[in-house]
């Protein structure tokens, strides 16, 4: 057995907490193996406020970070800093540090809430030109994209893909959430300049549509460009259309003039087909806005407009306000009300086991709440 000479580094009372041990889930490991093998640059950021759990991100997935405590201590040792020094020898070793905790990985969704749900009062509306919109009030503090990218706990990937699905616009580098008649007006717009100059929804010229929405209706360029990347791929100056994204937009659209007022499902149904036109009605399909609705208990062709995004994003306020909405839920109609709070359906059941009891009579799964919450 090989032996030691151990040593106190003479700073070691400066290096104390300064080490980390890190445990790696076998995703990140593999992605560090294959960047090591290929020579290629990886790079890692934490992020974090003060007041904020701190969150790993690679590219394109964020991880929790949790302390999790050590039943034995580690010491952290390094080769002694000047080997030709008469104190040490060849094989000495100097500690540097005690390490009584590990800091575990685990997935986490991205945690985009926060910050977008500062943007409300800075919608872009129809008749705003993207460089000479009203100036907001001292208190309204602009968030730019680069903001967003520096204090969000979330990847650059993950980052890009929320403002996608939450349709926020980049104007001059600032972030801008469309306001919600305008998106429904464009889309509007957009279906039907298709079929007024006969451009194929599958490889619609980006010029063409562009300049038509701009020339006719006054949409500037970087508002309906973008627009298009949402609900679609742009490719060598093609837009492909991404069907059932903007035909649900569009169905959102009819359903959001339905909070307090209920809708019966086929009038939603004949609406929304209208809107979209013969060229689409065929792909109109009420499971599109699964988790954006309610169904009466009392009446189901009566639906309610009821999303995801005006939820609390917290795990046990999301239930909390999911059985003061309804007391009982099945399984089918509860779940989509969780996709965003969970990683994976595996997450998602962890969370039901953790929040709900679920009971199974002739109609299938029923979950109701463990905590008792009062109307």
């Amino acid at each position: 057995m090989t032996e030691y000479d151990l040593h106190f580094s003479p700073s070691s009372s400066r290096d104390a907490g300064s080490f980390k041990l890190l445990e790696l889930p076998s995703d990140l490991c593999k992605l560090i193996e294959d960047a090591m093998e290929s020579m290629t640059p990886l790079r890692f950021k934490i992020k974090g406020k003060a007041d904020e759990n701190a969150v790993l991100c690679t590219a394109n997935k964020t991880f929790a970070i949790r302390s999790v405590a050590l039943s034995n201590s580690v010491l952290v040792v390094t080769p002694p800093p000047d080997t030709s020094s008469l104190d040490f020898t060849a094989d000495a070793v100097v500690i540097r540090d005690q390490v009584s905790e590990i800091l575990e990985l685990t997935p986490s969704v991205p945690k985009l809430h926060t910050t977008l749900a500062s943007l409300r009062g800075r919608e872009y509306d129809d008749g705003q030109e993207d460089d000479g919109m009203n100036e907001s009030p001292d208190d309204m503090k602009k968030i730019t994209y680069d903001d967003a990218l520096r204090t969000i706990q979330a990847s650059d990937i993950e980052i890009d893909l929320g403002l996608k699905s939450r349709h926020i616009l980049i104007i001059n580098g600032e972030l801008r959430p469309i306001s919600r008649p305008y998106l429904d007006r464009l889309l509007e717009l957009i279906l039907n300049v298709l079929i007024a100059l006969s451009l194929p929804h599958n490889s619609a010229p980006v010029e063409a549509l562009s300049s038509s929405l701009a020339d006719e209706h006054d949409v500037p360029r970087t508002v309906s460009t973008q627009v298009m990347s949402w609900f679609g791929t742009m490719q060598h100056g093609k837009w492909k259309m991404d069907v059932n994204a903007l035909i649900k937009e569009v169905g959102l659209g009819v359903l959001r003039h339905h909070r307090h007022d209920p809708i019966n499902r086929d009038d939603l149904v004949a609406k929304w087909k209208s809107l979209v036109g013969d060229a689409f009605e065929s792909r109109v399909d009420l499971g599109l806005l699964s988790g954006s609705y309610l169904a009466s208990t009392s009446d189901p062709e009566s639906l309610t407009y009821f999303p995801t995004s005006l939820l609390p994003i917290d795990p046990a306020a999301r239930f909390a306000d999911l059985f003061l909405t309804r007391s009982r839920w099945k399984a089918k109609d509860i779940t989509p009300f969780l996709a965003d709070i969970a990683v994976d359906s595996k997450e998602r059941d962890k969370l039901l086991l953790k929040f709900a009891r679920a009971t199974t009579d002739a109609d299938g799964v029923w979950y109701t709440a463990r905590a008792q919450y009062n109307g």
